[in-house]
């Protein structure tokens, strides 16, 4: 079975495109909900996560992921960092990867990981006016921070980039309650495909689309995206990823790619540069044409002429500008 087989294409009329990336939507995400505590909580995560989340200090949001020993990616994850303490937001397809190496690495009476997915949720704000739709909120984080309510729901900010511009997670109820009146301001409440479609426009890779267990991160924009510290010193995979980044390159790197038209796709086979380049891993069908990422052989340059999935395409540089998709 394909790549494209085992994901939904999403697609976006102009309308829901436009209130997408210039109005605000809401919607649930199916993370997997960890809260790690301790008196070595902190240190213990330092030392397993590429990014860095002691130097930006408390009240900080990070992306990162947690790597084999030989440094290929067994999950990305965002961490909300309140006190020294860290809620983690796993994608559902890396818990229980990221739970055995946690079971394994982190001391009990250190750091404790409590799994609070079946209490608590995750709702993500997508769009330029997401800002604009938190009036009234009371307090809205700055690029980078998280805010902590009294009722325990963090209010995260990631930094530019990022899919969406706030991240919210707190109990059901909270989350309900949050919906409702994010609703009154205004917000429209989106599925998997915004979430998908929003993803792919801002070239973030995604496990198991872009992400599988052969995957480097600098294979997967995780320099471009901040999603590596190279001066927080050493962590589980570090040695790999240092060596790449010091003195050699990938072989392969994320990239867009565009379509002339909505044309179905034969396969996921990209042959550009007179060889097989890398295959389709994420499409969006938008304003009648289909865009695309895939992490591409570096032999082909951005702007080069490929066949991927039977069609002609052309490569492209991330994360899509708003005129090319429109």
């Amino acid at each position: 079975m394909s790549t494209l087989d085992r994901r939904t294409e999403p697609a976006l009329d102009p309308i829901r495109l436009a209130r997408l990336v210039s109005g605000a939507v809401a919607v649930d995400m199916p993370f997997t909900v960890l809260d790690v505590t301790g008196p070595g909580a902190l240190q213990c995560l330092q030392g397993l996560v590429t990014n860095d989340l002691v130097k930006p200090g408390p009240g900080t949001v990070t992306w990162g992921a947690l790597l084999t020993p030989k440094g290929m990616i067994e999950s990305d994850l965002w961490a909300l960092r309140h006190g020294d303490n860290v809620t983690l937001l796993v994608p559902h397809a890396g818990k229980e990867k990221v739970l055995e190496v946690f079971r394994r690495s982190l001391p009990p009476r250190l750091a404790k990981v409590e799994d609070r997915s079946a209490t608590h949720h995750v709702l993500f704000l997508y769009g330029s006016g997401a800002e604009g739709a938190l009036h009234g909120h009371p307090s809205v984080p700055s690029a980078g921070q998280v805010v902590t309510e009294g009722d325990g729901t963090h209010l995260a900010h990631p930094a530019a980039g990022a899919p969406a511009p706030f991240i919210l997670v707190g109990t059901t109820a909270a989350i309900d309650a949050a919906r409702v009146r994010l609703q009154s301001h205004g917000v429209a409440v989106g599925d998997q495909d915004d979430a998908e479609a929003a993803r792919i426009l801002a070239g973030w890779p995604a496990l198991g689309a872009e992400i599988d267990d052969k995957t480097l991160p600098q294979e997967v924009r995780f320099d471009e995206l901040g999603g590596v510290s190279y001066t927080k010193g050493c962590y589980l995979g570090q040695e790999t990823v240092a060596r790449l980044h010091f003195r050699g390159h990938p072989n392969r790197e994320l990239r867009g790619l565009e379509w002339e038209d909505a044309a179905p796709l034969a396969d996921d086979r990209i042959e550009g540069a007179g060889r097989d380049a890398g295959t389709v891993r994420s499409t969006l069908l938008v304003g009648g044409r289909r865009v695309g990422l895939s992490p591409i052989r570096r032999e082909v340059a951005t702007g080069d002429a490929v066949v991927a999935g039977g069609r002609p395409a052309r490569v492209v540089a991330l994360p899509f500008e708003g005129p090319r998709v429109a």
